[in-house]
C-alpha cells in the first residue's frame, strides 16, 4: 500500500473520532474535535501531492480519496444541521451535488472514462474544509451564514462546471 493511501485510510479513520469527539461534548471538545478535523483535512493535501510527485497514483486512492473528502465533510455537515447551525437545505445541496458528479462519474467509467477533479472542485473541498472550520470556533451570526453561502455557491458552480465540461458523457446513455 502506498504513503499516499495510508493517509487516505488515515482520513478515513479519523471521522469517527471527530464525530466522537463532537458527541462527547466534553469542555473544549469542540476544539479538540475541530483539530482533529484539520489534520484529517490537511491529509487530503499531503496525500494527493505524494500521490502526484511520487508517482503513487492507483485505482484505490482515485476511488477512496474522494470518498473520504465526501464522508469528512458530510460528517460535519450534518452535525452542524443537528445543532441548528446550518440550514438543511446547505447539506441536501451538497448531497445532491456530489450524488450527481459520481454518477457521472459511474457512467463515464462504463464508456471507459475517467473524470479528473477539477480544479473547480478542489477549490470547492478545500473552501467549504475551511468554512467548516470557522463555523467550529465561535464565530459570529453573520459570518456562519457567509460560509453556508460560500459553501453553496463553490459546491454549485463545481456541480455545473462538471456537467457542462463533460456533457458528452451523457451522449450515448440509453
Amino acid at each position: 500500500m502506498t504513503t499516499a493511501n495510508k493517509l487516505t485510510l488515515v482520513r478515513m479513520a479519523l471521522i469517527p473520532v471527530f464525530l466522537g469527539v463532537l458527541y462527547a461534548g466534553f469542555p473544549g471538545s469542540t476544539y479538540v474535535a475541530l483539530a482533529v478535523f484539520i489534520i484529517a483535512s490537511l491529509t487530503d493535501m499531503l496525500d494527493g501531492y505524494i500521490a502526484r510527485h511520487y508517482n503513487q497514483i492507483t485505482n484505490f486512492g482515485k476511488f477512496m480519496d474522494p470518498l473520504a473528502d465526501k464522508v469528512l465533510v458530510m460528517a460535519a455537515m450534518c452535525w452542524f444541521v443537528e445543532c441548528g447551525k446550518m440550514p438543511g437545505w446547505v447539506l441536501a445541496i451538497v448531497l445532491l451535488r456530489e450524488f450527481a458528479v459520481s454518477g457521472m462519474r459511474l457512467v463515464a467509467v462504463e464508456q471507459g472514462r475517467v473524470i479528473a477533479a477539477a480544479w473547480s472542485g478542489k477549490i470547492k473541498t478545500a473552501s467549504t474544509m475551511v468554512c467548516l472550520c470557522l463555523m467550529m470556533i465561535d464565530i459570529p451570526g453573520w459570518l456562519v451564514t457567509a460560509c453556508c453561502v460560500i459553501i453553496v455557491v463553490t459546491t454549485v458552480y463545481s456541480g455545473i462546471e462538471y456537467f457542462v465540461k463533460n456533457r458528452d458523457v451523457f451522449q450515448n446513455v440509453r
